[in-house]
C-alpha cells in the first residue's frame, strides 16, 4: 500500500531487485520444502521471483500470482534471460482464482504482512486453504514483532542494506519507520539511494508502505478460523522450535 502521496516500491522492480534479489538466506528452506511436497506449488506475492525463478531453475512445477505487474512484467524477463517458462498471473492475495491445485503455497519474505486487517487476513489464507489438495500445506514466513523491534529506532532515518552499484559506487537503502504497537502496523518510509565512486548521491527515490505484524497465538488463531485442520509454528529457515522473539516464524498449515 502507498501512503502520504508516495508510490509503493512494487511499481519499481528494478530498483526493487538492486536491494533485495541479493538475499538468498532463505532460498534453501524453500527448495527443499518445494522438494519434499511432492507435487506442484504456488508462491502467492511472488514479486519479480527471488524464490519462485530459484524453485523453476531446480525443475520444480511452481505458479506465482502477485498483485502488481511492474514486478511480474520483470519476473517475466528474467525467466525469459533463464531459458525459464514462468506461468505467473496478476492477482489479490484476498481473492485469486488459479485452474490447478498445489501441494503447497507460499507466502514467502513478509507477504503475509501486507493483509492490514483481520478480514484481509481471513480472506488471503481462505482462498490460499482452498487451492491447496488435500494433504496439503501452506507455508508463510514472517519477522517476529519483538521487543526489541518495538522499542527501536522511530521516525528516524535507518540504514537498513548497502551494496555496490553499477557506477562503481553504493546502493543505499534507508527507512523511516513509524510504528504502532497497539494496531501492530509499521509505516514505512523507504528511499534507495545511489551514490557515484566518490561517495556523492546522484539520485533518490522514496516510497511508502504499510505491513501489520502478527504473533504466533494470533496467527493460529487465524488459522483455526479460516478453516485449517493443523498447524506448526517453528522459529527459522531450519525448522528450529520458536522459542526467542529474536527468532523468524515459519508456519505451517495443512487443509486436512
Amino acid at each position: 500500500m502507498a501512503t502520504n502521496s508516495h508510490p509503493s516500491p512494487y511499481e519499481a522492480p528494478e530498483l526493487y531487485d538492486r536491494v533485495f534479489e541479493h538475499f538468498t538466506d532463505d532460498l534453501a528452506f524453500w527448495l527443499d520444502e518445494a522438494k519434499s511436497a511432492g507435487g506442484l506449488v504456488l508462491e502467492v506475492a511472488c514479486g519479480t521471483g527471488r524464490v519462485l525463478l530459484h524453485l523453476l531453475a531446480q525443475g520444480i512445477d511452481a505458479d506465482g500470482i502477485d498483485l502488481h505487474a511492474p514486478m511480474l512484467d520483470r519476473l517475466r524477463a528474467k525467466a525469459a534471460a533463464r531459458n525459464l517458462s514462468a506461468h505467473v498471473t496478476q492477482a489479490d492475495m484476498r481473492d485469486f482464482t488459479m485452474p490447478r491445485r498445489y501441494r503447497r503455497v507460499f507466502l514467502a519474505f513478509n507477504g503475509f504482512a501486507h493483509c492490514e486487517e483481520i478480514d484481509d487476513q481471513l480472506s488471503c489464507l481462505r482462498c490460499c486453504r482452498e487451492h491447496l489438495e488435500p494433504g496439503g500445506a501452506l507455508v508463510i514466513h514472517m519477522s517476529y514483532p519483538s521487543q526489541s523491534y518495538w522499542l527501536g529506532p522511530d521516525g528516524e532515518r535507518v540504514l537498513e542494506a548497502e551494496l555496490p552499484n553499477e557506477q562503481s559506487g553504493k546502493t543505499r537503502m534507508w527507512d523511516t519507520r513509524t510504528k504502532h504497537r497497539v494496531t501492530q502496523r509499521q509505516d514505512s518510509f523507504t528511499e534507495i539511494e545511489e551514490t557515484d565512486a566518490a561517495g556523492a548521491v546522484v539520485r533518490t527515490d522514496g516510497f511508502a508502505v504499510t505491513q501489520r505484524w502478527v504473533y504466533r497465538f494470533e496467527l493460529e488463531l487465524l488459522f483455526h478460523t479460516a478453516g485449517f485442520a493443523r498447524w506448526d509454528i517453528r522459529g527459522g529457515f531450519a525448522r528450529e522450535p520458536l522459542e526467542r522473539d529474536d527468532q523468524q516464524m515459519l508456519a505451517f498449515a495443512w487443509r486436512e
